[in-house]
């Protein structure tokens, strides 16, 4: 019987990670089989899925209060998985609020418990931490300073580098994205990245569209709304009504040529602010949760920065436009800003440069990760 690996993600980046993981842990391994909480790439990679990591991906505290019954059977319906398939290993990717629920439970049952990415327990909630030290039997890693961060705190950490940077690259040249999706040369590509999760997008469509109407009445600009493949976007009438409105042009799947290819880029702060660090791509970030969402949480938060580019470089590269400052005027004076400056463009491209240096290992970090595992299944002689 083959052996069997419980893997976990709760949204569209440790989806991806996971999924590539998996193509590297079966590598070493063409045994083992996997099962769990699986998005599209991860079942695209032939995980089993037996929940569905759309269902999970859902943001603020807030936010997440309606979700909660169905969050919650979502998490019995895993659990109850680990304990029919009796896994000899469980890999737990992000998405802290689901997955440090999930790790004593897997302890418990006798599950070795890996997990990648580490919970930004630096940055608020530092009582995450015991929760690591008690159940993990290794944190990966994926920012440079938090291997000492939570080796220091007890925790079994290793920094493998970031995965995105052996990944994001455009697929196209300026020209052939241009001709592609049908834009026209002859005036500055501003891309829109409002969000991986439809809750972020619905959220942040109308500032930018606010934004947009302030800055086209200072200069010509071509708009790209660059949105996350897998889903019917343009069925959305959010999205329907955001493009009639702004003349934007929406582009699904290819948001690294969107960006990589843009005079400007206004992603929302996430994960593709790394990936368009990543790309040497000029960007303004923002962010907005429900007003009661970010009351409660912002003095529980501890750095100094929001954005993971500023938290990486340790100062402010890119500008960040967070919940009261996330407005029409805001967006459009920082983006106005910086598509009338050459020369802050290209200090700025410099500086990103330098966090895309740091995110950077010798190695493949999902290499490393699954050599980590495959050593550890070995050691314990899981055949």
């Amino acid at each position: 019987m083959a052996a069997k690996i419980l893997i976990s993600a709760g949204e569209a980046s440790g989806d991806r990670y996971a999924s590539r993981l998996v193509e590297l842990l079966r590598a070493r391994r063409p045994d083992l089989e996997f099962f769990g909480c699986a998005g599209v790439a991860m079942r695209a990679a032939g995980v089993r899925a037996v929940v569905d990591a759309e269902s999970l991906s859902v943001v603020g505290l807030v936010e997440v209060v309606r979700h909660l019954p169905r969050i919650h059977g979502e998490y019995r319906k895993l659990l109850a998985a680990a304990a029919r398939e009796r896994p000899v290993a469980a890999v737990l990717t992000d998405s802290s609020g689901f997955h440090l629920r999930v790790a004593p439970k897997l302890k418990a049952l006798g599950v070795e418990v890996f997990y990648l990415v580490a919970p930004q327990a630096w940055a608020w909630r530092e009582g995450r931490v015991r929760v690591l030290r008690r159940n993990v039997k290794e944190l990966h890693c994926i920012f440079p300073f938090e291997e000492e961060w939570f080796q220091s705190r007890g925790v079994p950490a290793f920094y493998i580098g970031h995965p995105l940077a052996g990944m994001v690259q455009p697929r196209w040249s300026r020209q052939e994205f241009f001709e592609r999706c049908g834009l026209p040369a002859g005036q500055p590509l501003l891309t829109l990245c409002p969000g991986s999760r439809r809750g972020e997008v619905f959220r942040h469509l109308p500032v930018l569209a606010g934004a947009l109407e302030k800055i086209r009445a200072r200069m010509k600009v071509t708009v790209v709304l660059a949105l996350p493949g897998g889903a019917s976007w343009t069925g959305e009438s959010a999205v329907g009504a955001f493009v009639r409105q702004t003349g934007s042009v929406p582009v699904e799947g290819e948001t690294w040529d969107a960006m990589a290819h843009a005079d400007l880029t206004m992603p929302a702060s996430g994960t593709v602010t790394v990936e368009a660090a990543l790309l040497g791509a000029p960007m303004v970030t923002y962010y907005r949760v429900s007003p009661l969402t970010y009351w409660i949480g912002r003095p529980l938060v501890k750095t100094p920065y929001f954005s993971m580019v500023n938290l990486v470089a340790g100062k402010r590269v890119v500008e960040e436009l967070i919940q009261h400052r996330c407005t029409a005027d805001e967006l459009a004076r920082a983006a106005l800003a910086l598509l009338g400056d050459e020369n802050a463009k290209t200090r700025m491209r410099a500086e990103l440069s330098e966090v895309a240096t740091l995110l950077r290992t010798d190695q493949d970090p999902l290499d490393q990760s699954a050599a980590r595992i495959a050593a550890s299944l070995r050691l314990r002689g899981v055949t």
